[in-house]
């Protein structure tokens, strides 16, 4: 087994994590050391039951830190490149491993390549590695006119961010987020990742995939794994809805995922509305973690997530703000209203740990109505039965065969029937 189907990550968006600038600091300015903060956080996502940090871009960047201006070098908001490695370091000391951003579909104005290519047309150096747009400018990515996208069909361009990713593997981390990594073509991942693999084998290599055929991504492309937002959005809309049908089908698709891959599973994540605001009633935050951390795949706890924050993203200049807000300097500096969900994540993490196989599990429904769902997740020989009731009443529901004989969570088991509270759930483990 591979390390990452151990893995579980606790995603961190650095930039407003540590409350820096929202842009980039002018030059004569000294770096400022935030990601040493990082560092103060490490024990408490051990606590919550991780071993991965899952750092969202951390690399020189005008704003957002998605319009990336040097890839080897590290955003001076954040500090320097010795702050990082000490990071991955301390990090490392906890057997916890560093994942890492990379933009490479598209790259700030300020990019040195594309500022000359700019400048100078047809005549610069890098002219082949940006497209011109009908407009007389250059493509860009979805339209956003600070994110120039790179011509991936310029063998060039799969150099440089063959480089880019070895040379932080070589500075100890442990795989890359591959951001828009839908928006890339198949081919050229398939170039990057050989080459990685050539020489970092054990790297995880996990590409954003929004919409498209996610399997064709890892066949394809060469990555290990791609965001499973299918699921995700099924989470929150089946308990929004009352539609658990629509939870039960996208179970039947990640079922068919596993067969290629292992999805990277999650219920929030820098670039959607928290799970809390989300979710039209609070009782259902618990059916969303207790889906989360029993169903395959390798999942992540989004920062502030697991303490139920809540934040809504809006489609405007700053709309990302209310769900990337600074975190206090150390853990001792969180408001206590989010204790109980933190403990059950701890619960529900540790469940998922003693039961390691789960990462490769498949679900099978056995009872499903508007409001309650009774799915087993297994695999090689092992398996657990869970039950959710979105509903506001009590609710008995059968078991599917299994000598089920204990139940974590609100529920009672007798005589192969579970009794759950209104809002409540269960998860079965065989009788030993």
């Amino acid at each position: 087994m591979h390390w990452s189907e151990h893995a579980v990550w606790w995603h961190v968006y650095p930039l407003g994590f540590t409350g820096a600038e929202r842009q980039a600091l002018p030059p004569s300015a000294p770096p400022v050391p935030r990601l040493s903060r990082l560092a103060n956080w490490l024990d408490y996502l051990i606590a919550l039951g991780c071993n991965g940090l899952a750092l969202g871009p951390v690399f020189a960047s005008q704003t957002h830190g998605y319009d990336t201006v040097d890839h080897f070098r590290v955003d001076p908001r954040l500090g320097t490149e010795e702050d990082l490695l000490r990071l991955i370091e301390q990090a490392s000391e906890r057997g916890v491993r560093v994942l890492l951003d990379g933009v490479f579909n598209h790259v700030g104005r300020d990019f040195p390549a594309f500022a000359d290519a700019a400048a100078h047309g047809s005549r610069s150096r890098y002219a082949s590695w940006f497209r011109p747009a009908p407009d007389g400018d250059y493509a860009t990515f979805e339209g956003h006119h600070r994110l120039v996208a790179l011509n991936h069909d310029e063998p060039e361009v799969a150099d440089y961010v063959s480089r880019v990713m070895t040379h932080w593997l070589e500075r100890g981390v442990s795989g890359w987020r591959l951001d828009a990594a839908y928006a890339v073509p198949a081919p050229f991942w398939r170039t990057v990742t050989d080459r990685v693999r050539a020489r970092f084998p054990d790297a995880w290599l996990m590409g954003e995939v929004i919409h498209g055929d996610y399997a064709s991504y890892v066949t394809e492309g060469g990555l290990d794994s791609v965001t499973q937002y299918e699921l995700w959005k099924a989470v929150w809309s089946s308990l929004n809805d009352g539609n658990l049908f629509e939870l039960a089908w996208a179970l039947k698709r990640h079922n068919a995922l596993l067969e290629t891959f292992a999805p990277h599973t999650f219920v929030g994540n820098h670039d959607v509305t928290r799970i809390a605001s989300r979710l039209s009633e609070p009782r259902h935050l618990e059916h969303a973690l207790v889906i989360l951390c029993t169903v395959g795949g390798i999942p992540a706890i989004y920062s502030g997530d697991e303490q139920a924050f809540r934040g809504v993203k809006e489609d405007r200049e700053g709309g990302d703000d209310a769900i990337r807000p600074a975190f206090p300097d150390d853990p001792a500096g969180l408001a206590g209203h989010g204790r109980s969900y933190y403990r059950l994540h701890q619960d529900l993490i540790g469940f998922r740990r003693r039961h390691p196989w789960l990462v490769r599990a498949r679900t099978e429904v056995a009872t499903l109505t508007n409001t309650a769902i009774v799915y087993t997740a297994g695999h090689d020989g092992e398996a657990v039965a869970v039950a959710l009731n979105a509903a506001d009443r009590p609710v008995e529901l059968p078991l599917p065969p299994g000598g089920w004989a204990h139940a974590a969570g609100g529920g009672r088991i007798h005589e192969g029937r579970l009794s759950l509270p209104a809002a409540g759930w269960a998860i079965a483990t065989a009788g030993g």
